[in-house]
């Protein structure tokens, strides 16, 4: 839907609730973990809640560190009105639409994961920039929630009769689209019953709108159908776990600011120091863009998953990749972040992407060498001798340096910095006191 005044898009929403016999509109905003927060009103209410917004508590924005219940107002944005594919059409359909949260006077609240996003891209204009993303969401299909039998033997790209999901990712991507969110492939992904939908790169905005989106519309179409989508990052020992790869560039205008037709990567300075602000805060932000305990069973070498501070063109072993440029293609310069996965906050997870590469850019960081060998196959050693840093290896280690971090407090702002960090303490206790099978099966019989 193309921008309009504010005004426009009220009478825009109001008109097509009337044309669809909308009788629901489900109001959609984020907690500070990334879960979807929803609550219907009715088409009676539509008017006033376009003009002055609906209120409710907001405390349920806070995670797991609940604070006192608070009035908060839930301001719909009319731009993300859509119809939802899997309601009934005909009679009282359902829509949904994004919203922003307030405060009761109208100003935005500080703890909306949305709004931190909005004053990040804020930061990127003032700077002359507009950023572009497009995340690979991966995820398993399972028979049900309370295991992990999958349903088929397939692997990368294959094909029937192997891949017993085809028409899940094609009613999947239907759905998506009479969304009006674009898609570019679906395709089995590496693991048994493994797999990934790309949505059509766009601005960071729309796209952690759509992140959001995509989320519950693979588990209602995998739910019509019978059987569980997951996207945790790793719900099988042994087998890769699932990664939200993203490409990522700045652009002036309609120009690329990532590409340089004399470089011999293509890439621009700004690309460069880009990147080099990015592999320098990539610990301190992992906390962030891997979110929970179970994120670090992912990030372990030997699953496709990166581990080490490193970047290339050809190499899937890095933290950062560089696409090949293909000439007549400027505008696709890009750089793949690939350690963040599909369970995270998208709204946090490109504001601290973001931050990150500006805070290079501003300060004019010079990257590493790229590394083009395997680095997982080096020894320790050759790894020191090329300084290869490492990802926190916990969450508890990557709470600690979040902790520490200006550039994440500085793109999080004070509410939801405090907020996220005491939510990820809270998990990790959780985690630290539990006896696991794990320790029964290993410790019981010796000690």
């Amino acid at each position: 839907m193309a921008v309009k005044g504010k005004a426009e898009s009220r009478e825009y929403v109001l008109k097509m609730a009337k044309e669809h016999d909308v009788k629901f509109i489900r109001l959609w905003f984020t907690d500070i973990l990334g879960m979807l927060k929803s609550f219907a009103i009715t088409a009676e209410e539509l008017e006033g809640a376009l003009e002055d917004g609906m209120g409710f508590d907001g405390s349920s924005i806070e995670g797991f560190a609940r604070i006192d219940e608070s009035d908060m107002v839930a301001m719909p944005d009319p731009d993300t009105f859509r119809l939802l594919p899997w309601r009934p059409r005909e009679h009282h359909a359902v829509a949904r639409m994004f919203c922003d949260v307030l405060k009761p006077g109208g100003e935005p609240f500080k703890g909306d994961p949305r709004y931190v996003l909005k004053q990040n891209l804020k930061r990127a204009a003032d700077l002359g920039y507009t950023y572009y993303v497009g995340p690979e969401l991966e995820y398993f299909y399972f028979k049900d929630s309370s295991g992990t039998e999958g349903l088929d033997v397939g692997g990368y790209f294959d094909m029937t009769p192997l891949d017993l999901a085809t028409d899940l990712r094609r009613d999947t991507v239907l759905t998506l689209e009479e969304m009006g969110i674009p898609v570019e492939y679906s395709h089995h992904e590496v693991a048994a019953s493994q797999h990934e939908i790309d949505m059509r790169y766009t601005d960071a905005l729309t796209m952690a709108d759509s992140v959001m989106t995509y989320r519950l519309v693979v588990k209602q179409i995998a739910m019509q159908h019978g059987v569980y989508a997951t996207f945790m990052p790793k719900p099988v020992f042994g087998i890769n776990g699932s990664g939200m790869h993203v490409h990522q560039s700045l652009f002036r205008g309609n120009r690329n600011a990532f590409f340089d037709k004399d470089d011999d990567y293509y890439l621009s300075k700004t690309a460069k120091s880009y990147i080099a602000g990015l592999l320098k805060h990539a610990p301190e932000i992992t906390c962030v863009t891997s979110q929970w305990v179970n994120s670090y069973k992912r990030l372990v070498p030997g699953y496709e998953a990166p581990v080490y501070l490193s970047w290339a063109r050809r190499n899937r072993s890095d933290l950062i990749r560089v696409p090949e440029y293909r000439p007549g293609r400027e505008n696709a310069t890009r750089i793949e972040f690939r350690s963040p996965d599909p369970a995270c906050n998208p709204y946090l997870t490109f504001s601290v992407m973001l931050a990150a590469g500006l805070e290079g850019i501003e300060k004019g960081y010079e990257p590493p060498a790229p590394v083009e060998e395997n680095v997982y196959e080096m020894t320790e050693a050759q790894r020191k001798k090329r300084g290869i840093k490492t990802l926190p290896a916990s969450l508890w280690e990557a709470i600690q340096l979040t902790e520490k971090s200006e550039v994440v407090r500085r793109a999080l702002g004070e509410h939801i910095f405090n907020a996220f960090i005491e939510n990820k303490k809270i998990e990790w206790d959780h985690y630290r006191t539990q006896v696991t099978d794990y320790e029964l099966k290993r410790y019981l019989p010796i000690l």
